[in-house]
């Protein structure tokens, strides 16, 4: 494996395994919190290589949608983890939570 893709995967597996239950990330998001900004179409792949057990099923598209074809066993078993964790949908859309508190604040803590 080459020396970028294991700082890569590894950096998207921090950010991926950090997402709280009930809350989402796009694959551009996660690839920019985990400093590679124009890699989103690697983070997919990335999540496929992780050694460990990560919480895929919050990663969707930049448009709150799930990746997946509508109807197939996969669509079916994310829209249901999601389900499970609280995350509402409106149609085939994720409806974000009201909250006053950003993504990367929760995921990173306050900035100073």
């Amino acid at each position: 494996m080459s020396r970028f893709r294991e700082k890569f995967d590894h950096q998207v597996w921090q950010v991926v395994a950090a997402i709280p239950p009930g809350r989402v990330m796009g694959y551009g998001e996660v690839a920019r919190a985990a400093g590679f900004p124009r890699y989103s179409r690697m983070v997919s792949a990335a999540l496929g290589r992780s050694p460990e057990p990560l919480p895929w099923f919050r990663v969707v598209r930049s448009n709150r949608t799930l990746a997946f074809e509508v109807g197939s066993s996969s669509y079916r078993e994310q829209a249901q983890l999601l389900k499970q964790e609280g995350v509402c949908f409106d149609g085939l859309k994720i409806i974000e939570p009201d909250s006053d508190d950003s993504l990367d604040r929760i995921l990173w803590g306050p900035q100073e």
